[in-house]
Parts: C-alpha cells; sequence; structure tokens
C-alpha cells in the first residue's frame, strides 16, 4: 500500500520461511516516501481559481483555436494515447494469468500399408480440449497484474502531463510569434524615423553645416535597423514553423497575417497548498503508480524463488471413423509443481535488481517532487521581479525620450555635437525593443505558472480512426508464381 507525507510504502515482499510453513505474506516496515517536511504554502499566490483549460484565461481566441487543434493533431500526444493503449493491452495479458486456459485440438489421419502386393489403410480421428490453471499460492500472477495495471495508470497521466506540456509550448510560441510580430513593427517604425533624420543630415551637410562623418554614422544606423528588420523576420519564420509542427501541420508560415496582441494578464491564480500539488500533477501521479507497480514488481521476483503448482485436465475421444467419434472419452487430470533447484543465483539477482529498481524509481520521485515545488516558487518570484523589471524599463524609456528629444533640438540648434544625438537615438530605440521583449517574458513566466500548477482537464481521445498498421506495398502471391 502507497502512502505520501509521513507515511510511506509497503513493499509487497514475501518472507520464505514464512510462505513455505504459513503461506502467509510479510511485509516490510514501511519506508517514507519523502524524506522532508512539505511547506504547507507557497510564498506568493493570488485569490482567482486556475481553469483547467488555463491558457483561455488570456482571452484571446486564436489561442485557443491552436491548442484545441493541437490536442488533437500533435504527433506527440498521440503517441502517447497509442502507449497508454499499450498497457492497457499489457494488463489485460497479466490480468489473463489469474484464469483457467483452455485450448481445443482436433486431427484427422489415414496411415497405408502394402503387404504381398496388397494395400490396406487405416483412419484415425482425434478431438479433445484441454484446460490449464497456475494456483497463485505465493501472489507471483497477482502481483504482475497489479504491477501492469498500475504502468496503464501510470500510462494514463502521462497522456495528460503531454497535453499541459503541448499546451504551455504553444502558448510560449504564441506569444514569442506576436511579440516577433510587434517588433517587426516598431523596427520598421524606428527605421523610417533614422530615415527622416538621415535626410535632413544629409541637408545639413550639403550646405557645409557638418562634416561627413556624422552623415555615415547615421548611414550605418540606418542599415543596423535594416538588419535588424532581416533578423525579426527571421525569426518569424521559424516562430510560425515551429507553431505549425507543434499543430501537426507541415511547416508553412500559416499566421502571417493574424494580429496577435500581447495580452494584460488576469489576477494571480492561487498555488494552494504544496501538498495538494503532489496530487494535482498528472506528471507526479504517473511517478506515485510507477513506485507500486515497482513495488508489485518486487513482489513478484520474490515469488518466482518459489515453485509453482499447475492443475491441467484434458478430455478427448478417438476413433477410426467420423460417426464413432463421441462414443468413447478419456478424461486426464493432473497436478504437478515445479520449483527452482539451481539457478546460479539468477532468480536471487533478479530480486534485488527489482528493489533497485523500487529504489530509484523513489529517488525519481523525489527529485520530481523538489522540481515541482521549485517550478511554482521560480515562476512567482519570477513574475514579481520580472514586473519590477518592466516598472524600470518604463521609466527609463521616459527618461531616454525626454534626453532624446533635449538633444536632438539642441543638435539642431547646433549646440551640440551629433555624437550626441546618436548615442540616445540608439539607447532609446534599444530600451523600446527592451519593453517589448519583458513584456513577453512577463507572460512566458506566468505560462510557467500555469503550467507547473496545471492538474489536466481529462483530455478526450480524439474521434478520429486510429493509426493502422503499415502494409507492405509488394506483390500477392499470385504475382509472385506468375513471375517466378
Amino acid at each position: 500500500m502507497f502512502y505520501i507525507g509521513n507515511m510511506g510504502i509497503k513493499y509487497h515482499y514475501l518472507l520464505a520461511a514464512l510462505m513455505l510453513l504459513t503461506g502467509c505474506r510479510h511485509e516490510a516496515a514501511p519506508v517514507r516516501l519523502l524524506p522532508f517536511e512539505l511547506n504547507e504554502e507557497f510564498s506568493a499566490g493570488g485569490s482567482a481559481s486556475p481553469a483547467d483549460r488555463w491558457w483561455q484565461s488570456f482571452d484571446d481566441p486564436n489561442l485557443n483555436a491552436v491548442v484545441e487543434e493541437a490536442l488533437t493533431g500533435n504527433f506527440s500526444i498521440a503517441a502517447a494515447w497509442d502507449r497508454l493503449r499499450q498497457a492497457r493491452q499489457t494488463a489485460i495479458i497479466a490480468g489473463a494469468a489469474a484464469y483457467p486456459q483452455a485450448d481445443f485440438f482436433a486431427s484427422g489421419g489415414r496411415s497405408f500399408a502394402w503387404e504381398d502386393e496388397a494395400e490396406s489403410h487405416s483412419n484415425s480421428f482425434e478431438i479433445g480440449v484441454g484446460a490449464a490453471y497456475e494456483v497463485d499460492l505465493w501472489g507471483r500472477i497477482d502481483s504482475v497484474r497489479q504491477a501492469a495495471v498500475l504502468d496503464a495508470q501510470a500510462a494514463a497521466e502521462n497522456v495528460d502531463a503531454a497535453a499541459i506540456s503541448l499546451s504551455a509550448a504553444i502558448a510560449q510560441t504564441w506569444y514569442r510569434l506576436a511579440e516577433a510580430k510587434l517588433q517587426e513593427q516598431l523596427i520598421i517604425s524606428q527605421l523610417n524615423a533614422n530615415e527622416q533624420m538621415l535626410t535632413i543630415i544629409r541637408l545639413q551637410f550639403r550646405q557645409g553645416q557638418i562634416g561627413a562623418a556624422t552623415v555615415f554614422r547615421q548611414e550605418q544606423l540606418v542599415e543596423g535597423t535594416r538588419g535588424q528588420i532581416i533578423a525579426v523576420r527571421q525569426t518569424l519564420a521559424v516562430l510560425q514553423h515551429q507553431l505549425s509542427i507543434l499543430a501537426g501541420r507541415q511547416p508553412l508560415r500559416s499566421w502571417v497575417q493574424q494580429q496577435i496582441a500581447l495580452p494584460e494578464l488576469a489576477d494571480l491564480p492561487a498555488t494552494g497548498l504544496a501538498s495538494e500539488l503532489l496530487q494535482r500533477r498528472p506528471d507526479l501521479r504517473a511517478a506515485q503508480k510507477a513506485i507500486e507497480a515497482a513495488d508489485y514488481d518486487v513482489a513478484a521476483a520474490i515469488a518466482e524463488q518459489y515453485p509453482r503448482v499447475s492443475l491441467t485436465a484434458d478430455l478427448n475421444t478417438a476413433a477410426s471413423a467420423v460417426n464413432e467419434l463421441f462414443e468413447d472419452w478419456l478424461v486426464n487430470l493432473a497436478a504437478n509443481a515445479a520449483g527452482p533447484l539451481f539457478d546460479a543465483g539468477a532468480r536471487r539477482a533478479n530480486v534485488e535488481r527489482s528493489r533497485a529498481i523500487l529504489s530509484e524509481r523513489i529517488n525519481l520521485y523525489r527529485q520530481d517532487v523538489l522540481v515541482a515545488l521549485g517550478e511554482v516558487e521560480d515562476a512567482l518570484q519570477q513574475e514579481l521581479y520580472q514586473r519590477q523589471y518592466l516598472e524600470n524599463l518604463r521609466n527609463q524609456l521616459r527618461l531616454a525620450l525626454r534626453t532624446y528629444e533635449r538633444t536632438r533640438e539642441s543638435y539642431l540648434k547646433g549646440q551640440l555635437d551629433y555624437i550626441r544625438v546618436l548615442e540616445s537615438l540608439v539607447s532609446t530605440q534599444a530600451l523600446e525593443r527592451d519593453q517589448l521583449d519583458a513584456r513577453r517574458q512577463l507572460i512566458e513566466y506566468r505560462i510557467e505558472l500555469y503550467r507547473s500548477l496545471a492538474g489536466g482537464w481529462g483530455l478526450a481521445r480524439p474521434a478520429h480512426d486510429e493509426n493502422q498498421t503499415l502494409q507492405s506495398n509488394g506483390r500477392d502471391s499470385n504475382d509472385a508464381q506468375r513471375q517466378s
């Protein structure tokens, strides 16, 4: 049995002596799953209840459409559904061993003999049914079945975890695309302003008011701004390709004409208790199921060391003519026991290997818990400080604009050298671009917070037909025979 917090996990180990003498199951002392006490609350949190489909909090219908498309069209999600189907069928296979297995057989034949050039023959027909059943004395079959069921449950949790990761990746890519579009518009406006300034400078140069170096500096700034437009358009193309692939499309520029904005964030969601996070996140629930499955695997490995008892039953009838069948029946009932005598330590090694796997999964779960808690705390602190940084950028930009206006006026009056104007202009334009980048980064921190708190929303399997096994394109046997 599996517990979280101050409790632990009770191994389903079997003690040889007790089992052989009394058939009783032994349980080792519980082991604490988490060796540390969880903090009750996170460092911050809001009052808004996070929606299951958290991306809808951005109030962006276009983003909603892309996410919904990806959840049914993304091939990684489809592969996760396939893994779940495999795990469920494996559980059915493992569970079948707990029931009797029955087979039928039928045969018919004719034999010939020659003696003194005389031919004789005889017929034989036989029909029968056979059944076998293994008595699960030590719980091996049940342990294997339970482990397979838990593996299937973990696979179901992993589907939800994959959907959460995919939705977060789409939202991040979507708003990176939005920022790139806004950066393109901003840089184009900066290019226009720089070209206008270049026109003024060239006029002053022709009038002999300034030297050629001033013209060259402004021309360099104009060319640098054009280079930035090229770079941001490259980013736009790549982001659209990435978004297409995440949505399950070929890498095309599908969102060139769409207007995408950077939204204002909703209120901070409620983070709840740390202990609630362990039960809410599907990746952590999957890790818990994996530990329980490994625990049952240990029990199955221990049971492999002890004898197996099987019951068999055969019912058959045989005759030399078909119409004589079913007149006489032969029934065989048998019980047999078989167990290891010498295996050079193989079964014992398998037990220790299973225990090591269990220990590994417990340690991985502990690390996953720490990472999950850290993701929430990181996102909270990143958003807090990013808001402060964004406010600082706004203040810097306001001051930079005032500085640029003053230095430009002084330059036009002949009171300053142009290099001061150029420095102020470059600084102002860089701050404008940084502000857009900071706004997008703030949104990404919120996305990361939503992702780290998300608990899944019961993703439904797509309604379209499942992929069929690829068929060979070879010719059929008749064609092969005609060619041979």
